[in-house]
Parts: C-alpha cells; sequence; structure tokens
C-alpha cells in the first residue's frame, strides 16, 4: 500500500464492502480524499477553538470595555447565523456539480471574517468594537453555514459509508486537543489578564487556519455529473427532498407551520429542544461573571478553554451510551443538572462577602464552566440521537431541517432576552436561562420514548 493507503488505514477502520460499492475512480481516491478531510475537519475544529463564543470572545469583550449585554447574543448569533439560511441557501448550493467549492467558499468568508475581528481587536474599544465584531460574527455564521451544507454531500461522494463517522470523531478528538493545547498556551505564556492585542494574534491564527482548510480542500477529489455526483443518486434524492428542487421549495415555511401544528410528537420535542438552552446560552455568561469579580489563578481565559478541551475529550465517549439507552432521560437530565449548576452559582456569588479575589473562587468558575459545557454535549448528544431514532428516511430528514430552523429563531429570542436582563445583572440572565432549564426537564417527561438500547 503507499504511504497515504497506510496512514489512512491506521486512522480509520476500514470498510472494505461499502468500499467495493463505489465506482473505480472515488474508490481510488478514498485515503487521499479521507486524509484531505480529516486535515481540513481538524483544522477546521482548531479554528473554532481560537474563536469560541463560549470563551475566547467574551474574554475579549472584557478586555475591550463591550457592555456585558451583548455577550448574551454571540451564541445565538453563532448558532442561529449557521442553521436559519439553510432552506435559502440549499437550492444554489445544489447547483453547484462540484460541492467542494462551496466548501472552499464558506472557508474563507470565516476566515475573511476572523481577520475582521482580529483587525477590530487591534484598533476598536468599546460598544463600537462589540458591534463589529458580532457582525463579523454573523458573517462567520454563514460561511459555516456554507460549510455545514457542503460538507456533508462531499463526504457521500468521496467516502464510503462505515468511516464517515470516524472522521467527525478524529475532528471532535482533534477538537478537544486543541482547546487544551492553546488553553496551557494562554495560561503559561499569555498571564492572568490578556489583553485585546494578545487576543487579536489568537484570531489571526484563526484566520490562517480557515485559509488553510480552503486550501485542503480544494484538494479533494470529488466526482462530478448533472446528477450531482453522488454514486447511487440516493444523496441527491435527499437533498432535493430537503428543498434542491422547486417543488419541493414551495410552501416551505408553509408546509413547515403545517408539521408543527400537526406532528404532536415532533412539536414536543421542538418545545422541549428550546427549553434546552440553558447549558448552550450560559456559559459565556459565567466567563462574563468571572471578568467582572477578577477572578485569578486558574481563572483566566486559558483555564476556561482547558475546560472546554477536556470536556470536548469526555463527552463523546461519556454520553454516546446513555444516549442510546433513553435519549429522552438524557436531554431531560441535562437540563435539569445545569439549571443545577447555573442556580449554585449565581447563590455563591451572591453570599454577602464573596469577592473573586479568594483561591477557590477562581476554581468555582472553572467547575461551573466545566459541568455546563460537558452537560451542553450530553444534551446536544441526546437531541441528536432522538431525532434519529423519532423518525425515518426522507421524514427524519424534513425534521432535521424543520428544527433547526426552529431553533434558530428560539436562540435570537431567548438570546435577546437574555441579553437585555445582563444589562441588569449578569445573575439574572443565568436565572432566567435556569429557569428555562428546569421547564425543560419538566417538558421533555412528555417526550414518548423512542429510544431501544
Amino acid at each position: 500500500m503507499s504511504p497515504k493507503e497506510n496512514i489512512y488505514s491506521t486512522l480509520v477502520k476500514r470498510n472494505r464492502g461499502s468500499e467495493q460499492e463505489l465506482p473505480e475512480d472515488v474508490r481510488n481516491n478514498i485515503a487521499r480524499n479521507g486524509l484531505r478531510l480529516v486535515s481540513a475537519s481538524a483544522l477546521q475544529a482548531s479554528g473554532d477553538q481560537t474563536v469560541n463564543a463560549s470563551t475566547v470572545l467574551p474574554w475579549l469583550f472584557h478586555a475591550l470595555g463591550v457592555p456585558a449585554a451583548l455577550v448574551g447574543v454571540l451564541v445565538p448569533v453563532r448558532e442561529s447565523g449557521s442553521m436559519l439560511p439553510q432552506a435559502l441557501l440549499t437550492p444554489l448550493i445544489l447547483r453547484a456539480r462540484q460541492r467542494k467549492w462551496v466548501f472552499v467558499l464558506g472557508s474563507l468568508v470565516q476566515a475573511l471574517a476572523v481577520a475582521v475581528m482580529a483587525g477590530t481587536a487591534s484598533l476598536g474599544h468599546g460598544l463600537t468594537a462589540g458591534a463589529a465584531i458580532v457582525a463579523a460574527l454573523a458573517v462567520f455564521s454563514l460561511g459555516r453555514c456554507l460549510c455545514s451544507v457542503s460538507t456533508k454531500d462531499v463526504q457521500g461522494r468521496t467516502v464510503p459509508g462505515g468511516e464517515r463517522g470516524q472522521i467527525n470523531g478524529l475532528a471532535t478528538t482533534a477538537s478537544g486537543l486543541v482547546a487544551i493545547t492553546l488553553g496551557l498556551g494562554i495560561r503559561f505564556f499569555g498571564g492572568q489578564e490578556l489583553e485585546a492585542g494578545q487576543l487579536a494574534w489568537v484570531l489571526a491564527a484563526g484566520a490562517a487556519l480557515w485559509v488553510g482548510v480552503a486550501w485542503i480542500y480544494a484538494g479533494v477529489r470529488e466526482p462530478s455529473g448533472s446528477d450531482g455526483g453522488h454514486p447511487s443518486g440516493s444523496a441527491g434524492t435527499a437533498a432535493g427532498d430537503t428543498g434542491g428542487g422547486s417543488g419541493p421549495q414551495q410552501g416551505w415555511f408553509g408546509r413547515t407551520y403545517r408539521m408543527l401544528r400537526e406532528d404532536r410528537t415532533f412539536r414536543i420535542f421542538v418545545s422541549v429542544r428550546s427549553f434546552l438552552l440553558v447549558s448552550a446560552l450560559s456559559p459565556p455568561f459565567v466567563v462574563t461573571l468571572s471578568t467582572q469579580y477578577g477572578t485569578t489563578g486558574l481563572g483566566g481565559l486559558g483555564g476556561y478553554i482547558l475546560a472546554s478541551g477536556v470536556a470536548a475529550l469526555l463527552g463523546g465517549r461519556l454520553f454516546g451510551r446513555l444516549a442510546d439507552r433513553s435519549s429522552r432521560t438524557l436531554m431531560a437530565a441535562g437540563a435539569g443538572f445545569a439549571s443545577l449548576v447555573t442556580l449554585v452559582l449565581v447563590l455563591v456569588v451572591s453570599l454577602p462577602g464573596f469577592t473573586g479575589d479568594a483561591g477557590w473562587s477562581s476554581g468555582l468558575f472553572i467547575a461551573c464552566y466545566f459541568l455546563l459545557t460537558l452537560t451542553h454535549i450530553g444534551v446536544r448528544v441526546g437531541r441528536k440521537t432522538y431525532v434519529v431514532d423519532m423518525a425515518e428516511g426522507d421524514r427524519r430528514t424534513t425534521y432535521v431541517a424543520v428544527s433547526n430552523s426552529a431553533l434558530g429563531i428560539v436562540l435570537l429570542v431567548v438570546g435577546g432576552v437574555s441579553s437585555l436582563l445582563a444589562l441588569v445583572g449578569v445573575v439574572w440572565a443565568l436565572v432566567f436561562l435556569a429557569v428555562l432549564g428546569l421547564v425543560g426537564v419538566v417538558a421533555g417527561s412528555r417526550l414518548p420514548e423512542v429510544s431501544r438500547g
């Protein structure tokens, strides 16, 4: 075997049966394409850590003197911006004979957006700088949307079934390892109080990483054709079912509303998913609260990035089996635990005499951030498993698309409310999110059990 074949076979457990079903030109490039997809995914995951909306950007806002209320919109803008445009962009993306170029465009858009953030971190200050970064983050999310929609198609065309999940898993592991490395680097070389200029260099490195992603992805040898380039045609059909052609696209919003109105189980699932945002939206406020109290020690940015990396390494294995046993229970329990952690933090910081100078206070913030991040991984694994188990075929695809679009809207609304509450005090935003999570526990109990574990 060639060196590429050896390396790929070491990283990925090959599925020879699925490989033999592919056309010869695709089969001959599996190792080459697979390594490029792994490398691009790893670099992309690394870049995500440099512009993390739960760690780096809240800390940057503190360094720039941005009002705390803007912290509340970081995660909603980051997440909703990558979900809401999918229905609009999918018909345009399906016109591309080779979807890798859509991914390359998305990567370059992200690189440009992060470069703007880096420039703002170097030159800006206050509310104006915060607004510019949020605007750049919205553009970044649009680029991520292009990558998200196209990468599944590219994988389907170039990598056989049974090997795709391993590529995604390697990217997740890389993300955790990079987060730990970045956290240690910031911890030991950046000191306790990172200045905006230092964070600008971190963001500039992220922009360079996305340029590297685009360069690597451009080298993928993807088949093309009028049928969309899918060896079996199934992927192209699925894409059309979600809005690729003019027929399915017509009345998309009407069918969305009708599905939410008529499908009770799906409606409850979307409602429950909306209440699970406590684990996604609370971490940035924890970082902001820590900076307001002036914590020292591990309470620096490096400590939070380390916590994020460890959570990423542990979360997948820890929650995967639990989700197979009962994804419904995992979602509800995750929301309840995240709410409990949030309320405990609020209670402790509200005690008379609490200050960030105490040695244990930084450990408190880091521990809460770690638990919330770890819980969010569990909630995310649970909801993804539930939606896969609750339907089959095209209906499952529709469920994913509709729930993503609905959640994009909910994210903006909940993020807006929490940001307004943060004007009064960050603790009130945390209390609001904790209450949402407790409602999610009750709502989750109404979901039917769909797991077979």
